[in-house]
């Protein structure tokens, strides 16, 4: 996988329309709103999504959880 993927027109626009990178903006959308919602926010397919998910590296992970279990995220903050 490339330091730098090279993104498309449409990818750009995409960026250009939020104003933040995909690397950014793809993980918040789907933690908000859903894969399937993220997709079409942004005007693409969900099949699309999934293409850029892999070429920039995002991944996505599901977990269910029993009740009274919760999950941590140990990473880099972004804010």
């Amino acid at each position: 996988m490339a330091l730098h993927p090279v993104k498309t027109t449409t990818m750009l626009n995409v960026e250009g329309v939020y104003g933040e990178s995909l690397e950014h903006l793809i993980p918040r959308l789907i933690n908000s709103v859903g894969q399937a919602q993220a997709a079409e926010d942004m005007n693409i397919s969900r099949s699309s999504l999934n293409y850029w998910c892999m070429k920039l590296g995002i991944v996505r992970q599901l977990v269910a959880l029993v009740p009274g279990e919760r999950v941590e995220i140990r990473g880099k903050p972004l804010v």
